[in-house]
C-alpha cells in the first residue's frame, strides 16, 4: 500500500510538472504573438503621428513664413519708396506707410515672439527628424519581436506549443520594399 501511494504522489508530481511545463511554454508563445502585436501598434502609432504631425507643421510653417515675408516684403518695398521720394510729402507719406509696417511687425513680435520663420522651420526640422526617429526605433523594436516570435516558434518545443495556440504562421519582419520608402519624406515649400 505504501508503494502505490508513493508511486501515486510521483505520477501526481510529475502530472505537475507536466502541466506547469506546458502553461509556461503556452504562455510563452502567447506572450511573443502578443509582444508582436503591440510592436506593431506602436510602429502604426509613429507612422500616424507622421501623417498628423508634417502636414499640420507645414502648413504652420507655411503660414507663418508667408506672414512674415509678406510684412517683410511691404517694410522694404516701403523703405524703397522712402529713399525714391523727392518731395517732403511724398517722403512723409512713405515715413508714415512705413511705421504703419513697422507697427505691425512689433506687433506680431509682441503677440507672438516665437513667430519667426527661421525659428519655425529650426522647429520643422526638429520635428520631422524626432518623427523619423521614433518610426526607426520603433520599427526596430517590431523586428526585435518577431525576431524572438519566429526563434521561439521554430524551436523545438516552440513549435509544439505555436501550434497548440494556433500561432503556427511566422511574423513578417518590417522592411521597406520600394527605393522610394527607403528616404525620408521630402517637405518642398
Amino acid at each position: 500500500m505504501k508503494n502505490v501511494l508513493i508511486a501515486l504522489g510521483v505520477i501526481v508530481v510529475l502530472g505537475f510538472m507536466a502541466f506547469g511545463w506546458y502553461q509556461s511554454g503556452y504562455n510563452q508563445i502567447v506572450a511573443l504573438d502578443q509582444q508582436v502585436k503591440s510592436s506593431w501598434a506602436q510602429v502604426e502609432n509613429q507612422l500616424q503621428r507622421r501623417y498628423d504631425l508634417i502636414p499640420n507643421l507645414v502648413n504652420t510653417v507655411k503660414g507663418y513664413a508667408a506672414h512674415e515675408k509678406g510684412v517683410l516684403e511691404e517694410v522694404t518695398r516701403l523703405r524703397s519708396q522712402w529713399g525714391k521720394a523727392a518731395t517732403v510729402p511724398d517722403k512723409v507719406a512713405a515715413a508714415n506707410a512705413l511705421g504703419g509696417a513697422l507697427s505691425r511687425l512689433l506687433l506680431v513680435s509682441e503677440n507672438y515672439p516665437n513667430l519667426k520663420a527661421d525659428q519655425s522651420f529650426l522647429t520643422l526640422q526638429s520635428q520631422l527628424e524626432g518623427t523619423e526617429n521614433r518610426i526607426a526605433v520603433e520599427r526596430m523594436r517590431y523586428n526585435q519581436a518577431v525576431q524572438a516570435f519566429n526563434s521561439y516558434q521554430r524551436s523545438l518545443f516552440g513549435r509544439f506549443f505555436a501550434a497548440q495556440a494556433g500561432l503556427n504562421q511566422e511574423a513578417v519582419y518590417f522592411k521597406t520594399e520600394t527605393p522610394a520608402a527607403q528616404e525620408a519624406p521630402k517637405v518642398q515649400f
